[in-house]
């Protein structure tokens, strides 16, 4: 069995910045598409378009665009592919000590230092906030790198007093140990993406991370505040989701495509994860995508 090395994603601001900045669009895609992490704090614009959200151990499909806030060391996947239908992606990764390490710590930088905080779990971003924003996230194309830097802060800030978000990992998500447990974690997360249609064995999982099946159940449960078989579950209905709204094809195919072999426990499941059985759910969704 080939083991996957975890991603840990190298991020170097060009000479002379504190900052990186990147844009994506149809000529030129972000490519990272596998769970990854770094120590830089990222904020995402997507502008239009849907497609999974993918942070820590929460699993969810968005619509109309998304802006998200991924702490420090915190396990993501790429938002977009080629399905995606969105215009653009704007990143921004910048380290928590970016000014300075005392910068934050002044009176008028609380809320922004607070908003790193609530960001360890992942926050969402939605309403007017992520219209009025996500603007601004695209305006910085055309700003000299000075007057990025003082947008960026002023994003921030009115991030920071924003209350249209929701914290993705609410409950919790634990790396606060060492750099092997983000390795752990991301190799765990890379083989449920590549196997989720495949029957999971938990000895199998185990074995990769070199662990017996009681140490990885209690590992996995403090770390991400689920069972592996719980989160092998919603990844495998959010995939669900997905095809729902993307693919012209019938219930039964979403079903067996999603990694489920037993259509009346997949309708089930489904409901009690989303509120609606599945045709219910892509009729929702296609008067909410016209």
């Amino acid at each position: 069995m080939i083991k996957q090395k975890p991603a840990f994603e190298a991020i170097e601001p060009d000479f002379g910045h504190s900052f990186t900045y990147q844009k994506f669009d149809e000529s030129k895609s972000d490519k990272n598409n596998i769970w990854h992490y770094h120590p830089e704090i990222e904020l995402v614009y997507v502008n239009g378009g849907s497609g999974k959200r993918q942070i820590g151990s929460h699993i969810s499909y968005y619509t109309d665009g998304d802006l998200i806030l991924i702490g420090t060391n915190l396990p993501h996947c790429g938002f977009t592919d080629k399905l995606t239908g969105n215009k653009s992606e704007t990143v921004v990764h910048m380290k928590q000590d970016f000014l300075g390490n005392d910068f934050f710590n002044i009176p008028e930088m609380k809320k922004i230092q607070s908003l790193f905080e609530i960001a360890k779990g992942g926050i969402a971003f939605h309403g007017n906030t992520k219209r009025k924003i996500g603007d601004k996230i695209e305006f910085l194309e055309y700003q000299t790198d000075f007057q990025r830097l003082l947008a960026i802060l002023n994003i921030l800030n009115e991030l920071g007093n924003s209350q249209d978000f929701k914290v993705l990992n609410a409950e919790g998500f634990s790396l606060e140990t060492e750099v092997k447990d983000n390795d752990r974690i991301n190799v765990v997360f890379n083989y449920v993406k590549a196997h989720f249609q495949e029957e999971i064995h938990l000895a199998e999982i185990a074995d990769l991370v070199s662990m017996t099946i009681p140490s990885f159940c209690r590992y996995f449960k403090k770390i991400t505040n689920k069972t592996f078989t719980k989160f092998v579950n919603e990844y495998r209905l959010v995939h669900a989701s997905k095809l729902l709204a993307e693919k012209p094809i019938s219930i039964t195919e979403v079903c067996f495509e999603s990694g489920f072999n037993n259509f009346s426990h997949f309708n089930k499941s489904f409901k009690t994860f989303t509120g609606q059985n599945p045709s219910e759910y892509r009729n929702e969704l296609k008067t909410v995508l016209k």
